[in-house]
């Protein structure tokens, strides 16, 4: 099937982008003609094998760069990086996030400013400076990944929770100041997705559970969430603006499991 969304030309920048979720992203954007920049914190080995895979596959450019999008300096000096491979930005993906499970009453201040420095104050930070250079060279789209709870609380992630409503929120109020700076933001809130490092966890926890949770039959995959982007960071998106696109197989329409309705006569 021929591919209907043309990047070809774009340059984009994923945080987070060496593995599960971003690394998808990145192959996405790349596949429909895109060069990428392929940030990554820990896993340089991934980032680096990904960003040559790209190259070879999809015969577009692709670099690799290390940053902390929570610390400033890292941000600044990777998008420096970028000034100087691409010399601009056409679409930011704000991927990079953490998460860890803990009891409130257990929580560390350390936890909760860890996963709300990577998971809020990263995506400012880097959408402030993509904003800039997209002001100055006619716009561009910022697209944030957030979670479908950013609505929906769940034990052991208030810090996770807040930060990803926090993100919904920036989102909506970013899209409003930089519109008129031909700059789209949006953002893209995942259900349940199967990615490198959960599978086992998901499948500990019991498949069966999910598939009977989420009204689709099925857990996710990190393509679905690539798919979306890529669409939100096309033409095709033009006059989405603010909106927060969720992937979830339906999963936060079924909060209610039990069935009230009476039986149909025909089943």
């Amino acid at each position: 099937m021929m591919n209907t969304i043309d990047l070809k030309g774009k340059k984009a920048l994923v945080t987070g982008g060496s593995q599960g979720i971003g690394a998808a992203i990145c192959r996405k954007l790349a596949a429909c003609g895109a060069d990428v920049i392929v940030n990554y914190y820990r896993n340089k080995e991934k980032a680096a094998l990904l960003a040559s895979d790209i190259k070879s596959e999809f015969g577009v450019n692709a670099w690799i760069c290390y940053a902390n999008v929570a610390t400033s300096s890292d941000v600044a000096d990777l998008f420096t990086f970028m000034d100087g491979k691409t010399g601009g930005i056409d679409i930011l993906v704000n991927n990079a996030g953490a998460e860890t499970v803990t009891h409130v009453l257990d929580m560390t201040e350390e936890e909760w400013d860890r996963v709300i420095n990577i998971n809020l104050k990263g995506p400012w930070l880097c959408a402030q400076q993509a904003g800039r250079r997209m002001e100055k060279t006619g716009g561009g789209v910022i697209i944030n990944i957030s979670s479908i709870h950013d609505v929906v609380p769940r034990k052991g992630l208030v810090h996770y929770c807040a930060s990803k409503a926090g993100l919904k929120m920036m989102t909506k109020c970013l899209s409003l100041e930089l519109v008129d700076k031909n700059i789209r933001v949006v953002s893209v809130a995942p259900g349940a997705i199967y990615t490198e490092m959960n599978r086992e966890e998901i499948s500990k926890f019991g498949v069966d559970k999910f598939e009977k949770w989420i009204p689709s039959g099925n857990i996710g995959e990190v393509g679905d969430v690539a798919n979306a982007v890529a669409f939100l960071a096309s033409g095709l998106s033009s006059y989405i603006h603010g909106a927060d696109l969720y992937i979830d197989g339906g999963y936060m329409n079924n909060t209610i499991q039990y069935d009230p309705r009476p039986p149909r006569k025909n089943d």
